[in-house]
């Protein structure tokens, strides 16, 4: 139940703030380095990854309900359109949602955020994609 007096928390609340999120946004990133399965994706970052973690750490910041971190600095994210350089289809789709899936359980998020989390992350992903395989 919501009511004024006790709003549910946020999805920045719920993953543990910054410092959970920067967690999460270095794990994934971590992973992506590290395992195989996702060097689709991995080549489509810039090295070193510094600069790619902290955008997706200022972006999921405000999309999740905290500091608009992003916006403050770029403005909009227009994602799909900073995206058109790279060729996204369902493999990198896929990629990029199961190395954040692996990310979220080896942070041991709570089970039902991860569903919540991976359902909202699968939306933006499938419309990113801007190849049809």
């Amino acid at each position: 139940m919501n009511d004024d007096a006790h709003p549910e928390p946020t999805l920045y609340e719920r993953v543990g703030g910054a410092d959970g999120l920067r967690a999460l946004v270095d794990r994934f990133y971590d992973l992506m380095c590290l395992e195989q399965e996702f060097a689709g994706i991995f080549k489509m970052h810039p090295v070193p990854l510094d600069g790619s973690r902290d955008k997706l750490f200022w972006f999921l910041s405000g999309w999740m309900g905290g500091p608009n971190l992003y916006i403050e600095q770029f403005g909009h994210p227009r994602l799909r359109a900073r995206h058109l350089p790279y060729q996204i289809g369902i493999a990198e789709r896929d990629q990029w949602l199961r190395c954040m899936a692996w990310a979220m359980q080896e942070l041991a998020l709570e089970p039902a955020l991860q569903e919540r989390l991976l359902q909202s992350f699968y939306e933006t992903a499938d419309w990113m994609r801007n190849t049809p395989t």
